[in-house]
C-alpha cells in the first residue's frame, strides 16, 4: 500500500505547476518515497492537461484524473477520494496558499495516533474586510444551526487516516460540501495552525457569487433549522394578526371609532406577500436538493486517466 495520497483538484493551473511540484515533492520526500500525487484536472481550459502528462511521464508517482468536463472543485475532491490508495490522504490546493511544508508535521501528528489532522489558518489578514467578515458571519450561523460542529478558518487541507476515507466514500449526496462531510464522520482529530500564504499564480475561480452559494450550500446540506423557523415565524406573525384584530373589532364595535385601513391594509399585504416568497424559496432550496438527489446521476465522469 502507498504511505501517502497527496490530492489536488485542478482548474487552469499551468502557470503554478513547476512551482507547486518542486515546493509539494521535497516535503513529501522528507517523509516517504512512496506516496502518490493525484491531480484531478477539472476541465481546465488552458494547457494544464499538457502539462501535467509531461510531469507525470518524467515520474510516475504524479498521476492524474481528467474529468469529461467541469464538475467543480468539491466533485474532483472526491475523485481523488475515490482513486487515492495511501494509508494517509491530504488535500491541497495547487495554489500553494497551504504550505506543503506543513506535511510532515501532519504526518507526525499522524503517526501518535491521530485520525484526521487539520491545519486551520490563525487569521484572515490577507482577505479582504468583506471576506474575513462574510467567513466570520458564515461559520457563526452555521456552527450555531447545525448538528455538526464546522472548525472555523478550516478548508480542505488535511490530513485523514485511511478508515477517515473509506468513511467519506459511503456519503453519496450529490451536494458535495466537503468541509461538512469531513466534519460528519467525525474520529480523533487534532488542529495544527499556520499563516496562509499569498496564491503563487493563477487567478483564483471563486467569487463572491460562488462563495454564497457555496455557503447555501453548507448551510441547507447540514441543517432543517430554516425550515423549522418559518413555523416559529408563522406562529408570531399569526398572533400578532390575531391581536391587531382584535383591537380593530373594539375600535369599531365597541368604541364606534371608524378605523381607516387603506395604508395599513397594503403594509400588512407587502409585508405578508413577502414573508411567503421567502418562506416559499426556502422550502424550493430543500426540494431542490432533493429533485438533484433522486436523480441518482453520477457525481462526475472521467475522460481519461494516467498513472493508475
Amino acid at each position: 500500500m502507498i504511505d501517502i495520497s497527496v490530492i489536488i483538484p485542478m482548474y487552469n493551473e499551468e502557470e503554478g505547476l513547476k512551482k507547486l511540484f518542486s515546493r509539494l515533492m521535497p516535503c513529501l520526500e522528507k517523509v516517504t518515497s512512496n506516496y502518490e500525487i493525484i491531480c484531478a484536472n477539472d476541465g481546465s481550459r488552458d494547457n494544464t492537461l499538457a502539462a501535467l502528462k509531461a510531469y507525470s511521464k518524467s515520474d510516475s508517482r504524479i498521476k492524474i484524473i481528467n474529468f469529461s468536463r467541469n464538475f467543480g472543485k468539491e466533485v474532483a475532491m472526491t475523485a481523488g477520494l475515490d482513486y487515492a490508495s495511501g494509508r494517509a490522504v491530504i488535500p491541497i490546493d495547487a495554489d500553494l496558499q497551504d504550505p506543503p511544508e506543513l506535511i510532515p508535521e501532519l504526518v507526525k501528528k499522524w503517526q501518535e495516533g491521530y485520525k484526521v489532522v487539520l491545519a486551520t489558518r490563525r487569521g484572515r489578514n490577507s482577505d479582504t474586510w468583506l471576506k474575513r467578515k462574510s467567513a466570520t458571519w458564515f461559520y457563526n450561523l452555521i456552527n450555531k444551526v447545525s448538528d455538526v460542529r464546522i472548525p472555523s478558518n478550516t478548508g480542505d487541507f488535511r490530513l485523514m487516516d485511511a478508515s477517515v476515507v473509506n468513511a467519506v466514500r459511503q456519503l453519496p449526496e450529490r451536494t458535495r460540501f466537503m468541509k461538512g462531510i469531513f466534519a460528519w464522520v467525525g474520529f480523533s482529530t487534532t488542529t495544527i495552525y499556520f499563516d496562509r500564504e499569498a496564491r503563487a499564480a493563477g487567478q483564483t475561480s471563486w467569487n463572491y457569487w460562488k462563495l454564497w452559494k457555496f455557503a447555501l450550500d453548507g448551510i441547507f446540506s447540514f441543517t432543517s433549522v430554516p425550515l423549522r423557523v418559518w413555523t416559529y415565524i408563522g406562529g408570531g406573525i399569526s398572533l400578532i394578526s390575531f391581536l391587531w384584530a382584535l383591537k380593530i373589532i373594539i375600535k369599531t364595535v365597541v368604541l364606534g371609532v371608524d378605523v381607516p385601513g387603506y395604508a395599513s391594509l397594503m403594509v400588512a399585504l407587502l409585508f405578508m406577500g413577502g414573508m411567503q416568497l421567502l418562506s416559499v424559496g426556502i422550502i424550493g432550496e430543500y426540494v431542490g436538493r432533493i429533485y438533484s438527489e433522486t436523480k441518482h446521476r453520477p457525481l462526475y465522469f472521467v475522460e481519461e486517466t494516467v498513472g493508475f
